[in-house]
């Protein structure tokens, strides 16, 4: 599949392929495997309008990327030297979204193609490019060079770029390189990255998770110790980036990368404080629960924010229930407190909308109503609208391991006289977080 990418890199890029290279490399048509048959057919528009109007424009990121590696993107994203303002007087329905990042949505009936303008270092910033005292980047405007530009972008593999003109493919950072070698590589120093913006430490573990990548020894010596950086990222925002991490389709293999590289703790402290202290059924209904998603993902099924909530959270749920019971509840109370504190304590990292939070309790409050009732109170409990998740996380217990006095079984074989629909709350049940074209998203970085 790469055998002409391998032919060029051998012949030209530096060993090492750490450094930026003084000139790009330049893969011609002939010596890359991507044909505009494979572009959306708006996403070309641009770069041709762009370069008549004396632009310069390119495909760039995880567009590329994944075209190289012989996948089938569906969002294609364009850099180019035009400011948001000159992107906006060229195509009609054009709009500048962003603050920290303004960029040119331009809408093809339901499509969204994004531009961004070139963007250089923020050291010399001024109101467009700010930071903390800490290093965190607030604002991210600074408009640059195209090879200003690459060295800005996140990890080596994301930082290339097509163009309709001859039809190359650039890469200016050894991108090409690390594609070839299946590996995740950051730009720059990977400490001070990080630093700008915490939440990178998170995209590598999400990239390296869907793209099966290893993770370069320098791009994660610094994660570990740079994992409180998280706290400063607003609750809001790491909502978003944890729906990306685990409704991704490969949310077994982000919540071993998290664990590995010690980043899961920042996200959800009371769980992982569970884990620590030998909450060994907690940790495998965790991993349960995640397969099962990714699964569900793979056969093109619904999933929930909520039921993924209820499992990553439920070892702190029960921690916390089994403390008020030794503080003299009665146990019903002890259910109601474990859940408010429970959802609480997670909100202070990641905030958790309403709309996820109230059904992640109703399925924890399930759970015991499953296991007492009987006769008609239990053909009526067939009717709740949480039912089946519930009845899909008693399943998950039982996987994991825990013993169940009246269990799945029962219920099983209820259902097999009472059929219940397969659990579908279109309300709560996004798709997988994948941008559709013509939805909007925030974009931190290249995808």
């Amino acid at each position: 599949m790469l055998k002409k990418i391998q032919r060029a890199v051998r012949a030209m890029l530096p060993a090492s392929g750490e450094e930026a290279l003084p000139e790009p490399l330049i893969l011609s048509r002939d010596e890359h495997s991507i044909s505009r048959r494979q572009i959306s057919k708006h996403a070309l528009t641009i770069l041709y309008d762009l370069n008549k109007a004396g632009h310069e424009a390119y495909l760039v990121g995880g567009c590329i990327r994944d075209l190289l590696l012989g996948g089938h993107p569906k969002d294609f994203d364009v850099a180019t030297d035009a400011t948001p303002e000159q992107v906006l007087a060229l195509f009609r329905r054009a709009r500048i979204v962003g603050r920290r990042f303004r960029i040119v949505h331009v809408r093809f009936g339901r499509e969204i193609i994004e531009v961004t303008t070139f963007r250089a270092s923020h050291d010399d910033a001024g109101s467009d490019g700010r930071q903390t005292d800490e290093g965190m980047l607030l604002r991210d405007n600074v408009f640059g060079s195209l090879r200003e530009d690459a060295l800005r972008r996140d990890f080596t593999v994301n930082a290339l770029y097509y163009t309709v003109d001859e039809f190359r493919v650039l890469d200016y950072t050894g991108g090409l390189q690390d594609l070839q070698a299946r590996t995740l590589r950051i730009i720059g120093d990977p400490e001070q990255r990080y630093r700008e913006d915490p939440v990178r430490m998170l995209r590598a573990i999400r990239f390296a998770a869907k793209l099966d990548f290893s993770i370069e020894a320098k791009t994660a010596a610094p994660m570990q110790a740079l994992s409180e950086q998280l706290g400063q990222v607003a609750p809001a925002r790491l909502f978003d980036e944890v729906l990306k991490l685990f409704l991704g389709g490969h949310g077994a293999r982000v919540f071993e990368l998290l664990q590995q590289y010690q980043l899961f703790a920042p996200l959800f402290p009371a769980t992982a404080g569970a884990l620590a202290a030998g909450d060994e059924r907690g940790q495998r209904l965790i991993e349960c629960a995640l397969a099962n998603t990714d699964q569900r993902i793979a056969n093109d099924k619904p999933v929930t924010p909520a039921f993924l909530y209820a499992s990553l959270i439920w070892p702190a749920y029960t921690a916390a229930q089994a403390i008020a019971e030794r503080d003299g509840l009665p146990a019903w109370q002890a259910r109601q407190r474990a859940g408010q504190i429970a959802i609480e304590q997670q909100q202070q990292s990641v905030s958790i909308p309403k709309r996820f939070s109230i059904p992640a309790r109703e399925i924890w409050n399930l759970q015991h109503n499953l296991q007492v009732a009987k006769g008609k109170r239990a053909e009526s409990l067939l009717g709740h609208p949480r039912f089946r998740a519930a009845y899909d996380f008693m399943l998950m217990r039982e996987q994991a391991g825990e013993t169940i006095e009246r269990g799945s079984d029962f219920w099983t074989e209820l259902q097999k006289h009472h059929p219940v629909p397969e659990y579908r709350d279109t309300k709560d049940a996004p798709r997988p977080r994948r941008r559709r074209r013509g939805g909007a998203r925030r974009k931190p970085e290249a995808q």
